[in-house]
């Protein structure tokens, strides 16, 4: 019963993983639509991309440690019934994020491009 209890922690922890990439989203969009006006505010702009920058900066960690941990637990682990739903579940939650990755590369590369201008 606590392999079940661990695994739900673990897709629990990916969960919020994911829901920290929406907030992401929110701050490059703020960060977007606050460039597109005319005047722009640079208070607003320094904290959203602060916000930004600390909370990819938490996602990158957060991911590396799930890697690490399945990494350990992927090598010589003996078989404890089926795992394929949880395993399937968690490819596509870091399917997910590596499709957000990428996406938030592409938002931070435009906010450099218009910060730059």
């Amino acid at each position: 019963m606590a392999t079940y209890s661990l695994a739900n922690e673990r897709l629990r922890a990916l969960e919020d993983i994911e829901r920290e990439i929406g907030a992401i989203l929110q701050n490059a969009g703020t960060v977007i639509l606050e460039l597109s006006k005319e005047k722009t505010n640079e208070r607003l702009l320094d904290r959203q991309a602060a916000a930004f920058t600390a909370s990819v900066q938490h996602v990158e960690a957060e991911l590396s440690a799930q890697i690490r941990y399945l990494t350990q637990v992927a090598t010589g682990q003996p078989h404890e019934g089926s795992s394929y739903s949880s395993r399937k579940d968690c490819q596509m939650a870091l399917k997910r994020v590596d499709y957000a990755r990428l996406k938030l590369s592409d938002v931070a590369r435009t906010c450099e491009q218009m910060l730059g201008s």
